[in-house]
């Protein structure tokens, strides 16, 4: 997953395309992991149902917050541990996603030009 520097030109839009879904499952699938993780810690420490346990961590995830009271100790520290992670995980998934649309705006306005072009 490398991109290209300002001396190259600026890569083909369907070539840029297949960058983007690339990017995009890469970030899906750290979606999807973290999802599971959450899903099954909950429903491991939390003793909530799969279900309860999916819309947990789905919420907590995207940072609405807590939907279930932990009251075992240690579901307290897996739903604190989740949650810190989760706020760095959604922030890097964003991150992950969003950089080849960055990198293609930002090295369209940064490419250098070749004599021929001025």
């Amino acid at each position: 997953m490398k991109f290209e520097n300002r001396t190259q030109k600026v890569t083909p839009f369907p070539q840029f395309l297949f960058r983007l879904g690339r990017y995009g499952l890469f970030a899906l699938g750290l979606i999807v992991f973290s999802v599971l993780m959450g899903t099954f810690g909950y429903h491991y420490y939390g003793n909530i149902s799969w279900l309860d346990s999916f819309h947990m961590a789905c919420m907590i995830l995207t940072g609405m917050g807590p939907v279930v009271e932990m009251k075992a100790p240690e579901a307290k520290i897996f739903s604190s541990l989740y949650a810190l992670y989760s706020g760095v995980a959604f922030l890097s998934i964003t991150a992950v996603f969003f950089a080849p649309i960055i990198h293609r705006l930002l090295h369209i306005l940064h490419v250098e030009q070749d004599d021929d072009d001025k």
